[in-house]
């Protein structure tokens, strides 16, 4: 499997997990490659990936934008540490989606426990990276930082 197969397989695998966690309409641009440091805002989950496919995922987001989502999944507004609860939730259900996913695709993947971030973060650690900002319908745009370690 070539380098750049692989990496648009895991691309695809992350989009079509988003689309199958969130109950919105979403609409993604394109992938752009970017290198460290990357700075997280506001809130943010990291997973780790481990088998095949290693490295992280940073799903990133506002306040605002994870407490839309969580209304719109469980009809409660969600503050505070239910909020921060959520995102790392989220961020488990969209990763062990991925998972899944591209396990149809011949990779092995498993992922780490979510950790969240919530204010101003600088992350570094990593060469290369895939930023993937995700429109979310009445929400605002997530933004998924694939950093991918491929063996």
């Amino acid at each position: 499997m070539t380098l750049t197969k692989s990496v648009t397989d895991i691309l695809n695998g992350t989009i079509d997990a988003v689309k199958a966690v969130l109950p919105f309409e979403v609409a993604v641009d394109k992938p752009s490659l970017f290198t460290q440091p990357f700075t997280q805002h506001s809130v943010g989950v990291l997973i780790g990936m481990t088998g095949d496919v290693r490295g992280r995922i940073i799903i990133d987001g506002t306040e605002e934008i994870f407490g839309k989502i969580g209304e719109g999944m469980f009809g409660m507004v969600l503050e505070g540490d239910m909020l921060e609860s959520f995102a790392g939730e989220l961020g488990n259900m969209i990763a062990g989606n991925l998972s899944t996913t591209i396990a149809q695709k011949g990779f092995e993947m498993d992922i780490t426990p979510p950790t969240v971030f919530v204010g101003q973060t600088k992350v570094y650690g990593f060469e290369k990276a895939f930023r993937l900002p995700i429109h979310i319908q009445n929400a605002g745009i997530l933004e998924v930082i694939l950093m991918v370690e491929l063996k």
